[in-house]
């Protein structure tokens, strides 16, 4: 039996690698599951409604640290995991320091990396820093690459990866979505319900945490939602509030005063989700929720000004709309002057098809068994 190592820190990761963890365990595997905590509450919060836990917590994350001082402490943490314990190879997902730590300790000890989510690239090292530069990086000692798209395909050979290491699977992200029982989204109804949210046709989902939209860009994007919140005061604003104080205390400073929008703690996955499938707009700065969205039907307007999920903009799903105050304002008020029925997308999920995680198990299996 192979002993597989797989490792996260948020809940993104979580997200993604839940179904992967699932589809080894039906194949056998002995998957031991490692979380470096980087969102500690969150990810294993999220674990949960897997039906997984982790093995291996490393709470790794301090108040106010460096970049430089969590990858030494993740680094220096999975070390003693690797001293201690055998494995045969390690996965991970996306483009976080912890896929880059995982990643080197990996590397340092000779043992396969799998990349799950491999092949995203803006080629702007500070759009979206870090984790463009972390996700290349990555690439250089993956032995194996998930790419959830041809696009990405493309741009691992166009950076001389072997083809044999490449493998076009879809992204997990919506295999999680599908496994996410009717009895867990009923559960979300009533929490919104609870906390007085109302969910109709004219809900407005917003969320933004990134590290490149932090000072003057979070200025303009609230600039923004505040116009947008006096000009449809008919509609509800719901934004769960990201932790990180460069972000949450302007947005509880500035949108508290308006009773049409509604500042949430971060919510728990299932009750985003229930939120993407009701919304009638979306603005995001998100990675997840521009794959995730388009599985809703519902318009996205992505707060970045460079997107490695190119395909949702060439599939019309999203638009690139940066902390352009105007940008903003503009694709916003096109959806929101109209029926939430008129603004639905028709297009299919350009991300995948809910089957990525089988698909990547296949291939892990021929990989062992060559």
């Amino acid at each position: 039996m192979k002993n597989i190592l797989v490792i996260f820190g948020t809940r993104p990761e979580v997200i993604k690698l839940a179904p992967v963890i699932i589809e080894l365990k039906k194949h056998n595997y002995n998957v031991v599951i490692c979380n470096t905590e980087q969102q500690k509450e969150l990810s294993n919060q999220t674990l949960e409604y897997f039906g997984l836990k982790a093995d291996i917590n490393l709470d790794c994350m301090r108040e106010n640290q460096s970049l430089i001082s969590v990858q030494s402490r993740i680094l220096t943490a999975l070390d003693k995991v690797f001293e201690e314990n055998s494995f045969d190879a390690t996965i991970v997902q996306g483009d976080t320091m912890t896929v880059l730590c995982s990643a080197l300790a990996s590397y340092y000890k000779k043992i396969p990396v799998f990349h799950v989510e491999a092949g995203l690239r803006s080629y702007d090292i500070y759009e979206p820093f870090p984790e463009e530069i972390m996700r290349q990086m990555t690439t250089r000692v993956a032995e194996l690459n998930f790419a959830p798209t041809e696009k990405n395909k493309h741009a691992l050979l166009k950076e001389n990866v072997s083809p044999d290491k490449i493998f076009v699977t879809g992204n997990t992200v919506i295999d999680a979505l599908f496994c996410l029982s009717d009895k867990i989204l009923d559960s979300a109804a009533e929490f919104f319900e609870r906390n007085n949210v109302k969910i109709d046709d004219k809900l407005v989902l917003i969320t933004a945490h990134r590290r490149e939209n932090h000072g003057t860009r979070i200025d303009r994007i609230i600039d923004a939602i505040e116009y947008l919140a006096n000009e449809y005061s008919d509609h509800s604003f719901v934004i769960p509030v990201h932790p990180n104080p460069n972000v949450h205390d302007k947005i509880h400073s500035r949108l508290s005063k308006y009773p049409q929008i509604k500042l949430l703690k971060p919510l728990e996955y299932p009750y985003l989700v229930y939120l993407m499938k009701n919304a009638k707009l979306i603005l995001t700065d998100s990675g997840g929720i521009q794959e995730e969205a388009p599985s809703f039907g519902c318009p996205t307007l992505v707060m970045r000004y460079e997107t490695e999920r190119q395909e949702g903009i060439d599939a019309g799903v999203s638009i690139l709309v940066g902390a352009d105050y105007d940008k903003i304002i503009d694709f916003s008020e096109e959806i929101l002057s109209k029926p939430k029925n008129l603004s639905r997308l028709q297009a299919q999920n350009p991300y995948g098809d809910g089957k990525s995680s089988q698909k990547i198990v296949k291939i892990i299996k021929n990989y062992f068994a060559d």
